[in-house]
């Protein structure tokens, strides 16, 4: 009978697909474990019942890494049983396993940057990394613990897989054999497809990223509902770049107004110099929290602090991306990120209408400074989309004696190079620079160790260090005769390491501090707002205070004047889901629907108020919808370059 049924083989099989189970369950745990400051579990019930919601998606994972597998497993192949064809088949399934379910450790660390699982995406970012080994060495050294749970739950994965094994049994009547293999092949591989797809409904697409936010009770659960492969996997030649035909052509010129104009200001030709801090968070700086009472909060950021004080500063502002290219998109073209980067779609090789081109046009020199090695974080790439004409990296500071070992030059020294360069520039110039030494491995320069605040995360040193080379690079600028006729401009690409509950909850993970400083207070007058803002509101708040009076293409507003018909709003994409805010009210959007309204004071975004709907929520999902509609088709249409 077993010989026919092949009772022994189907068992074996079974065991060792439950033990994949068994060891995405661990690693579901120990992401938990890792990450629990931000993701709200209330109890075991909780995260079990979240668990079982995530088998769908494990199932998922795991079928289509091991298909081979139990393909061959299960084919009528006669040699099934035998010792060399099981052989092969251990090395196959922990081959295929091992590259799956091993890049759910990446976010036992990484999403406490990214506050999401891993997709693709990651290979974007790598792609343009020379010094992938580098990084690699300095995350296992980081992160060794990571490495020793990866390495103990294999050995353990392996001696559990090897304490059962197939008996060796060659079938008796190959008709029989055959005709019940097939039948137990056709059964097998239509529940696979099953688990593929997450159900056997006709009506239903396959599962994707944002079917796990169906079963949460708070927006960062849908984290822990899903596995990294399978957002790998389901991110893979995945493009959520789609037409979409929710308003009509009125509604958006309404509400967006896609096309700004202003006439606020006189026509001038400041220079302008943008610092984008790498993960500079606003958490980190004092001036930009009083009215958060947070209980004993300190802050890193002195000289910030001290410019903050002659500055316009909004203290409600967020990134439009959690990537640091994101940011150079959001900041530099007004063009935020949402599931997929634009800066990675197949649309990014377009003309580009940006705060560099419309300087350019108005006879400015335009540059971009980062310390890395030329290229890193496809700025390079980028910037020549953009049309930047200088680019300034490691190559040409040329000098390792200042190279952190990892990501760039230190910041001080690069800062001041930035500083001698333009000393040269011909007026009017724009100037960009994004900063290295504000990330992982969270290290200052031998000479200034000790200086600095080590703070209650790692990365407070850093900030208290690229607040120095900022005092140093004004200290030195305040010298030259650029000085006085330049619009300072101080944005972070994205957060980072939270300290503060406050900056825990789901509304707050994307903050992120703007600045305007003018030495002569002429075009950026001293204040602070606390009005939404974000990152892609630089652009035309620059192009309005220099009086540039030409139509041009914003989904941003200017923050340096009251425009009517311009309402302060903040888009962003979190926990697979749009985030748009607006007057009193937060709307989670899944890209169909709103599926959530919350108080603007609820950051945690916890009592859900979309049973109690009205106009003002309404209104607020129209301008979500507008704004998705229109950057939809601007950005598939290659609609970018202008009005």
């Amino acid at each position: 009978m077993q010989s026919f049924f092949r009772f022994n083989e189907y068992k074996v099989l079974f065991y060792r697909i439950l033990l994949v189970y068994l060891f995405y369950f661990i690693t579901r745990v120990l992401f938990y474990l890792y990450n629990s400051n931000l993701i709200v579990v209330d109890s075991f019930y909780e995260f079990f019942r979240l668990y079982y919601h995530g088998l769908a998606f494990d199932t998922t994972a795991i079928l289509y890494s091991n298909g081979l597998f139990i393909l061959l497993s299960i084919l009528p192949l006669v040699v099934n049983t035998k010792k060399g064809f099981q052989k092969f088949l251990f090395y196959l399934y922990f081959i295929t396993n091992f590259i799956a379910w091993s890049t759910n450790f990446i976010d036992l660390i990484y999403y406490r940057f990214i506050f999401g699982r891993t997709t693709i995406a990651v290979m974007d970012s790598l792609e343009h990394e020379s010094n992938k080994a580098a990084l690699f060495g300095n995350f296992l050294v980081n992160y060794w613990h990571v490495f020793v749970l990866l390495l103990l739950l294999s050995y353990l994965w392996i001696y559990l897989y090897k304490k059962v094994k197939v008996t060796p049994v060659l079938p008796v009547k190959n008709i029989k054999y055959f005709g019940l293999s097939t039948l137990g092949f056709l059964f097998i591989v239509t529940m696979c497809i099953g688990g593929i797809r997450g159900d056997f409904k006709k009506s239903t697409r396959p599962i994707n990223l944002l079917d796990a936010n169906r079963y949460v009770s708070h927006i960062s659960q849908g984290d822990l509902v899903l596995n990294t492969p399978f957002a790998i996997i389901r991110t893979i030649s995945a493009n959520s770049f789609k037409q979409q035909d929710f308003v009509t052509p009125e509604v958006i010129t309404k509400y967006i107004k896609p096309i700004k104009q202003y006439n606020h200001n006189p026509s001038t030709k400041p220079n302008v110099v943008v610092f984008i801090l790498e993960s500079y968070a606003r958490e980190y700086i004092s001036s930009f929290n009083k009215e958060q009472k947070i209980p004993d909060y300190k802050g890193y950021s002195p000289f910030v602090d001290s410019l903050a004080q002659h500055s316009m500063i909004y203290t409600n502002a967020y990134a439009n991306g959690y990537k640091s290219i994101h940011g150079m998109s959001s900041i530099l073209a007004g063009v935020p990120s949402f599931k997929d980067a634009f800066t990675s779609s197949p649309y990014t090789k377009q003309n580009i209408q940006s705060l560099v081109s419309v300087l350019k046009d108005e006879g400015y020199d335009t540059s971009f400074f980062h310390g890395a090695p030329n290229g890193s974080m496809g700025f390079l790439g980028f910037g020549n989309i953009l049309g930047i004409e200088h680019y300034y990296g490691k190559n040409e500071f040329n000098n390792d004696d200042e190279f952190d070992g990892v990501w760039g030059i230190w910041d001080e020294p690069f800062f001041q190079y930035m500083k001698t360069t333009l000393d040269k520039k011909p007026q009017p110039f724009m100037a960009t620079l994004f900063s290295v030494s504000s990330h992982e491995p969270y290290k200052v320069p031998e000479k200034y160790k000790g200086k600095f605040p080590m703070g209650d995360v790692n990365i407070h040193q850093c900030i208290g260090y690229t607040d120095f080379a900022l005092q140093q690079f004004f200290k030195e600028a305040k010298k030259q005769p650029w000085y006085d006729n330049t619009i300072f401009v101080l944005v972070a690409d994205h957060g980072n390491t939270v300290a503060y509950d406050e900056y825990l909850k789901e509304f707050n993970r994307h903050t992120v501090p703007i600045l305007f400083y003018s030495p002569n207070g002429k075009y950026a007058k001293p204040g602070a707002s606390n009005e939404w803002a974000q990152q892609m509101d630089i652009y035309p708040t620059i192009l309005d205070m220099i009086g540039y009076k030409k139509p041009f293409r914003s989904w941003g507003r200017s923050l340096a004047s009251k425009n009517e018909g311009e309402a302060p709003f903040v888009i962003k994409f979190s926990s697979n889901l749009y985030q748009f805010m607006s007057g009193n009210y937060i709307c989670t959007f899944d890209g169909k629907k709103a599926i959530g309204f919350y108080d603007k004071n609820d950051k945690g975004m916890e009592k859900n108020l979309i049973a109690n709907r009205n106009a003002a929520m309404d209104l607020i999902e129209l301008q979500c919808k507008a704004f998705i509609q229109d950057y939809m088709e601007r950005i598939i249409d290659k609609k970018l370059a202008g009005y």
